[in-house]
């Protein structure tokens, strides 16, 4: 029997290419990224992802809330590329982005991609690399 201290874990429901508002992500990313949430005309979420990206993950609990998503743009052949992984905020911590990735290489591989790019901040490396299975690399970037 659990203790009353046990963290009852919610079941998290991964979709590829799942349904989404442009309001959930613009919310939840404005959310995980600190900055204002966009309405459609700022940044329309779904057009942009139909139009460039091999597909996304959405991660929903049991109820429905949008609590996790990620684009998996990609170069229409071989390479694809991890972009916005978030969280919500009370959700963090809890092996979701873990899972949000987790699906993203599935579906490249399936999709015959033969590799899953991904760059990020100092802070996000364990993510990444530990618990994702990312391999360190070279790279360049010029900030524009």
């Amino acid at each position: 029997m659990a203790g009353a201290d046990s963290v009852r874990r919610m079941e998290i429901a991964y979709e590829w290419r799942g349904e989404f508002a442009n309001g959930e992500v613009n919310g939840l990313h404005a959310e995980g990224f600190g900055h204002e949430s966009f309405d459609d005309a700022g940044w329309d979420v779904r057009t942009q992802v139909e139009a460039h990206s091999l597909g996304w993950v959405c991660a929903r609990t049991g109820e429905g809330a949008l609590v996790g998503w990620v684009n998996v743009a990609w170069d229409g052949s071989t390479h694809a590329f991890i972009l916005d992984t978030v969280t919500s905020a009370d959700h963090r911590r809890r092996g979701i982005g873990t899972g949000l990735v987790r699906v993203a290489v599935e579906r490249a591989r399936a999709a015959g991609c033969e590799w899953l790019h991904v760059d990020f901040e100092p802070h996000l490396r364990s993510f990444y690399l530990d618990a994702c299975g990312f391999r360190p690399t070279d790279a360049g970037l010029i900030p524009l």
